[in-house]
């Protein structure tokens, strides 16, 4: 393998090159180039005050339409929300830069080796390939080293390349891989972020003018990158703390077949943050309960997410303890969580359904405070529990509200879930009631017998609007009596 660093100047290849002078065809690695004059105009033009004036109009028409075509990639990379699409316009503007076709693009993990490769013009088969490359072959792990970075990567055949690795060489053939340019992005405060390789499908490598744009927007792409990996790590890591606040596992009670489905919203959107519980009492009955905190009071928005989760966290908690010891009366479980909540959380409100379950008997005893009903899906179809009209605790001076009792058939399941559910079913909340509970009663069969399978029919059929992201939690609880 040829590496060397690049002088003041260099050769212009064209596309069809199949190496750079004096490098044998082999990789190379190279610094950035300066400020080119385009690809074709002879060595020195650029200084030039006695060129042809048609020769400098056409130098300043070249560099003009560069700098409009590089403005016009960055303000695409600009306007990406997230980093799925952050990284999607990052592989599709290289690409147009570099008249490539085809590339992969992987970012740095925290253990420092590559991550999840996001493909384009790669199928998942081909990108699942590329990772079997070794390391020590690997053009992608080259470009995220911590030192000894190359500045640039670059091989004009990468099947016949004497200096490629011989896995390499042989997906290149199997790919139909021709030429290849890489470039890392990184900044000079985290280091590298990422590593991206474009590819041709014949023998080619760029022009120095279009290296010279894909490099000047990898420099502008990657401080907006780092931007967006920290976001997301974030996001992850508050994921998985309101995850942490919820149970890790069902019971298994006896009689009864438990599911359980939840969406966060991201905290930046979330206006609150849901619960959902399946809770074993002392009796072997079991208590199930969903429901959810919002708000610091009137007025409260997307900023009271983060201590709304907190909330819910402390408010579940509490629901547990009351339930164990006065579980069989839900609406005196409820108003012991409206007395705690007025008490201790007095800026919040909160909506909730919590159902006292004995599974061999099948009987059911609910309350809900300004919530949505449950839905009961039985073998002839699916209706509401309808629980009495009731305000969310902490609303008024004293919550109260009557219980509900019934006795479900064998082969019954009971659907407990949250707003954010029936708010992706439609466009207001009541129309997205009947349409859930029309989209339960119109399930197959074998997804009614099955509770997972049916929060899984549930999310499928009410997949909800793609364009603005959610301000509501997602969860579901299905109970089914065997």
């Amino acid at each position: 393998m040829t590496e060397s660093h690049a002088s003041t100047s260099h050769p212009s290849p064209t596309t069809a090159e199949l190496g750079e002078p004096g490098c044998a065809g082999g990789l190379t690695v190279l610094d950035p180039p300066g400020l080119l004059a385009p690809a074709d105009a002879p060595e020195g033009a650029a200084d030039d005050l006695t060129a042809p004036s048609a020769t400098v109009q056409d130098r300043l028409a070249g560099r003009l339409s560069d700098i409009t075509s590089l403005h016009e990639h960055t303000e695409r990379l600009a306007r990406a929300r997230g980093l799925a699409a952050t990284l999607d316009a990052v592989l599709a503007s290289g690409a147009a830069l570099l008249g490539a076709g085809r590339g992969v693009l992987v970012t740095l993990m925290p253990d420092g080796g590559p991550g999840q490769p996001v493909g384009l013009g790669l199928d998942r088969a081909s990108l699942g390939a590329l990772e079997t490359v070794p390391t020590e072959q690997s053009l992608l792990a080259r470009l995220l080293r911590e030192q000894d970075r190359p500045e640039q990567l670059h091989s004009a055949d990468l099947a016949e390349d004497p200096a490629i690795g011989a896995r390499l060489r042989e997906l290149a053939v199997h790919l139909g891989l021709g030429g290849a340019f890489g470039l890392p992005l990184a900044t000079a405060e985290d280091g590298p972020l990422a590593a991206a390789v474009w590819f041709y499908d014949r023998p080619a490598e760029p022009a120095d003018r279009r290296r010279e744009l894909a490099l000047r927007y990898c420099e502008i792409a990657a401080p907006l990158l780092a931007k967006q990996l920290e976001a997301e790590r974030t996001r992850r890591t508050t994921e998985a703390l309101r995850r942490g606040l919820l149970p890790d596992h069902l019971p298994r009670p006896d009689g009864l077949r438990l599911a359980a489905r939840l969406l966060p919203a991201g905290l930046d959107h979330s206006c609150g943050s849901d619960w959902y519980d399946a809770i074993p009492l002392p009796d072997g009955t079991v208590g199930l309960t969903v429901g959810s905190v919002s708000g610091d009071g009137p007025g409260a928005g997307p900023g009271s997410a983060p201590g709304a989760a907190a909330a819910m966290g402390r408010v579940r908690a509490a629901l547990r303890a009351y339930a164990v010891l006065e579980g069989e009366d839900p609406v005196s479980v409820l108003g012991d969580l409206e007395l705690l909540l007025k008490t201790t959380e007095p800026g919040r409100t909160a909506t909730a359904v919590y159902a006292w379950v004995e599974p061999e008997e099948r009987r059911i005893t609910l309350a809900g405070a300004g919530h949505c009903p449950p839905i009961l899906v039985g073998r002839h179809g699916a209706e509401f529990v309808e629980t009495s009209l009731s305000a969310p605790l902490g609303m008024l001076t004293c919550w109260e509200a009557p219980g509900v009792e019934f006795t479900a058939e064998r082969g019954d399941t009971l659907l407990l879930y949250t707003e954010g559910l029936a708010r992706r079913c439609g466009p207001t909340l009541h129309a997205g009631q009947a349409n859930l509970r029309r989209a339960a009663a119109g399930a197959p069969r074998d997804v009614r017998i099955d509770p997972d399978r049916l929060c899984a029919h549930l999310l499928a059929v009410c997949p909800g609007p793609d364009a603005a992201p959610a301000t509501d939690d997602l969860m579901m609880l299905a109970a089914r009596f065997e």
